[in-house]
């Protein structure tokens, strides 16, 4: 198992309309251009062995660690470095019993800064906050105040991630803000991933 990175960008697959080859791909751009995790998202998962085990591969090649969202049965099927759970997916000691003590397993808090301290009561690696602006993949997911990582940053001591509609000109006020990852899907395959991934990750070295 790979570890979990402490800052960098956290790509999320966007799979919709695009063939596996693209996806693998896509995501191959985006680790030449820096990112430091990657998240299989997939809301239509015709081929999600297939492709997870591929994203596994090239992911390792990069020293990165793949993530599965939501499926903790496919993360262990696929051998994944681990699983992120949103509010239906699972707790965290069910995910860490099934894919085992290295694991990595994030959580969704949304804006709640008193479920990420349960989560990490419970043994999760990450938080994940957001979204923190209007996002075309998550359309309609409440909205997060920034106000919230400030909080999370003095509560928290595992590793704080931000997600939605982060773009490179607005990312620096979340690190600022006290998040440590940002997370981005269209905001890295919208575009050209490589390129895009770079702009991201300059966020880091300020």
């Amino acid at each position: 198992m790979i570890k979990f990175p402490a800052s960098g960008l956290y790509a999320i697959t966007q799979t919709a309309n695009k063939s596996p080859d693209t996806v693998l791909n896509e995501v191959a751009a985006a680790l030449k251009g820096g990112a430091v995790v990657v998240q299989y998202r997939d809301k239509q998962p015709v081929v999600a062995p297939f492709l997870a085990r591929e994203l596994v591969k090239i992911c390792h090649r990069y020293n990165v660690p793949l993530l599965i969202n939501d499926d903790i049965e496919l993360a262990a099927l696929v051998d994944a470095d681990g699983v992120h759970l949103g509010r239906e997916d699972g707790a965290v000691t069910q995910a860490r019993e099934r894919l085992g003590r290295a694991a990595i397993i994030g959580v969704s808090c949304y804006d709640f800064v008193e479920q990420a301290i349960a989560a990490q009561a419970q043994g999760a690696t990450y938080a994940a906050f957001g979204r923190f602006f209007p996002s075309s993949s998550k359309p309609l997911a409440a909205p997060a105040q920034i106000e919230t990582l400030r909080q999370a940053k003095l509560a928290l001591t595992i590793p704080i991630v931000a997600i939605g509609g982060i773009l490179p000109d607005n990312g620096g006020q979340l690190l600022a803000a006290g998040a440590d990852l940002l997370a981005v899907i269209g905001g890295v395959f919208d575009h050209e991933p490589e390129q895009s991934a770079r702009a991201y990750q300059a966020l880091f070295s300020r």
